[in-house]
């Protein structure tokens, strides 16, 4: 099913790359004046709290419309009858000459909910302290929104010429059922017919103790699909133990499950992607990541290999129990015992088949299975484009020695709906972050965004969408 990932890597860019035209600003952009401005729009941002549930994400977009309209960028608010009180969808372009199709830059306003007493600052505070940006949202995706939102102004201000038009859009719920991004695919393609190319969250710098290791773009995402297991017994008192508590039968089938491994299975997108940071490593790593097929046969490669929680995640389709539930009382055995697992499954992997062999090796028909969250459409963007170009030259710009990959996604954004338009929906990380602190601040506490980042976001993307004209 996945498309051969054709990554042209920066030294081996072609030399006509080089010699490309790019139009030029007619106005010089006054760079500090834009962090500044971005860093205290972040601030503002992160002050809005759109925990979802319940989202708020109306408040949000009014804020980035304001925004917009001072800047002289018409912006119009979508969708709140479809997404309910208190929530809406934002829409605004850029034009350019129209000889080339759109470019988008997609957002989400919502944020997961936070513990506030875990953190060392209030969460919605946009506290700055110690160079950093503090506050829910600041990486997940409020930083990138506002990266977005100030190179499009940038561009603006400029006056680059433009030969496609720079889409900016604002959704809301995509932490929880992706609403936002579903009901303006359906309600508004005439808005995106003309769009050919996507940017939102969903890349990877890999950055650690200072140094770069690589950019990566998302062409990829395993698709969500959660299951909720029931197991239904007869009540009574905990005192006398009775073969109806269902509690053991639902112990017995998570057992088994717990106990099974996923098969290894390499797409041609990660085959690639390993291929490409096996640069990064001594042999006998190097060739072990060169050619993981082989790999994967060799007990030693293989176990170091698997024992990185992002590569294992992106060699198999992965289940995790995430939730059990069952009596509320312990001298109580419940009428029903449940529990809930996270599975992901790799793009070209079969929903139907992971529920037949889960079914198989549960083989208790007192279990019975609920799908929670159906698997959005298969997808996967290719990389051989002029998008992805444009980011290996921004790329080269910023750190000549750094290669440009693609990845996959373990987790889910709103890239399959906007794909199924026929939109090519890339994820972009424009920072880089230290894979502490996105391990770290990702949907945890004190989340975090360092204020040079802010700057160096901006102008990346900038550069990309110049790049791409």
């Amino acid at each position: 099913m996945r498309h051969a990932l054709h990554v042209i890597t920066l030294v081996f860019l072609p030399a006509a790359l080089a010699g490309q035209a790019t139009p030029a600003p007619a106005r010089p952009v006054d760079w500090a004046a834009i962090q500044t401005q971005g860093v205290e729009i972040l601030r503002e941002y992160l002050r809005i709290n759109t925990s979802n549930p319940p989202g708020n994400e109306l408040e949000a977009a009014r804020f980035l419309k304001t925004i917009l309209e001072k800047e002289g960028i018409e912006a119009t608010i979508l969708d709140t009858a479809e997404l309910g009180a208190g929530r809406a969808n934002l829409y605004a372009r850029v034009r350019g000459n129209g000889s080339k199709r759109a470019i988008a830059l997609v957002q989400h306003m919502d944020v997961v909910p936070v513990t506030p007493a875990y953190w060392s600052v209030p969460p919605f505070a946009g506290e700055v302290k110690d160079g950093f940006i503090y506050g829910r949202g600041a990486l997940d995706m409020k930083g990138e929104g506002v990266a977005h939102l100030m190179a499009l102004i940038a561009l603006k201000r400029s006056g680059v010429p433009l030969t496609r038009d720079i889409v900016f859009v604002a959704n809301a719920d995509e932490e929880l059922g992706s609403t936002g991004g579903i009901v303006f695919v359906n309600r508004h393609a005439d808005l995106l017919k003309d769009v050919e190319y996507l940017f939102t969250e969903g890349g990877a710098n890999v950055y650690r103790n200072g140094r770069l290791e690589y950019y990566s773009v998302g062409v990829a995402e395993k698709r969500t699909f959660w299951q909720k297991l029931t197991v239904k017994g007869t009540p009574s008192h905990g005192s006398r133990p009775t073969r109806a508590n269902p509690v053991p039968r639902l112990v017995a089938a998570l057992d088994k499950i717990a106990r099974y491994e996923t098969p290894l299975h390499v797409t041609p997108g990660v085959e690639k992607f390993f291929h490409d940071i096996s640069r990064n490593y001594p042999e006998p790593r190097a060739g072990y990541l060169r050619d993981v097929r082989k790999a994967l046969d060799d007990p030693t490669a293989r176990d170091w290999i698997l024992s990185d929680v992002y590569w294992n995640a992106i060699l198999r389709n992965t289940i995790s129990l995430t939730g059990l539930a069952g009596s509320n009382k312990t001298n109580v055995i419940p009428a029903e015992a449940s529990a809930e697992l996270d599975i992901r499954l790799l793009p070209d992997q079969s929903p139907d088949t992971m529920l037949a062999t889960l079914k198989r090796i549960v083989a208790d028909t007192a279990v019975h299975f609920e799908t929670l969250l159906a698997p959005k459409s298969p997808f996967e963007s290719p990389a051989n484009t002029d998008l992805f170009r444009a980011v290996e030259r921004a790329a080269k710009d910023r750190d000549p020695s750094v290669f440009v990959t693609s990845s996959m996604m373990t987790g889910a954004t709103d890239r399959p709906s906007y794909r199924k338009l026929g939109i090519i929906a890339y994820g972009l990380d424009p920072f880089r972050v230290e894979a502490a602190d996105e391990q770290r601040g990702v949907h945890g506490n004190d989340e975090r965004l360092s204020v040079e980042n802010v700057g160096f976001g901006i102008r990346f993307l900038y550069d990309i969408l110049r790049y791409a004209q």
